[in-house]
């Protein structure tokens, strides 16, 4: 039989006391604990640098749809036609302020329903956009490498056809 030696970390942890781990414990967990207390206190000042350079950050699509409504019904509600004349501007500016409470009510609902839709139209819009600009200019690329490849094989004279060349460009 072979006797198995334990190794120098297993006895040196064996020849410590149990005081002594508990405290080497506190302070590796109080060492993860600065790191992260660190980490956390530069993320939210980077946050804080942000906010004062660029603004509030955008909420969800949900909320910012919601902004919308608000500002136009705001917008709607505070706007004075001359179209309507006198006579007929208290009537109209009722109607029109009936009209955006009806519109706020029929909003409200569906946006407090699915907040998390709005977000998936605002990506799936970001994503066309992304694929009409990439289209857009695979086209713009076949036409100009195209347009040179053209021309150098006109300018060769290989028309072998008995008609008269015109040159539209």
């Amino acid at each position: 039989m072979s006797e198995e030696r334990p190794t120098s970390d297993a006895a040196g942890e064996d020849a410590r006391s149990a005081d002594e781990r508990t405290a080497d414990d506190r302070v590796r967990a109080t060492d993860a604990d600065a790191w992260a207390t660190a980490c956390e206190e530069d993320l939210a000042a980077e946050k804080a640098r942000r906010r004062a350079k660029y603004g509030p950050p955008p909420g969800s699509a949900a909320e910012e749809l919601r902004k919308l409504v608000d500002t136009v019904a705001g917008k709607l509600s505070g706007l004075q036609s001359p179209l309507f004349g006198a006579v007929a501007g208290g009537a109209a500016q009722q109607m029109v302020n009936q009209v955006v409470r009806q519109a706020k009510a029929a909003v409200e609902p569906v946006i407090e329903r699915n907040p998390d839709v709005f977000d998936h139209l605002a990506a799936a819009g970001g994503e066309l956009l992304a694929a009409y600009r990439s289209a857009v200019e695979a086209q713009e690329r076949r036409w100009t490498t195209r347009d040179t490849a053209h021309r150098e094989r006109r300018d060769e004279g290989d028309d072998p056809g008995p008609g008269e060349r015109i040159d539209l460009d």
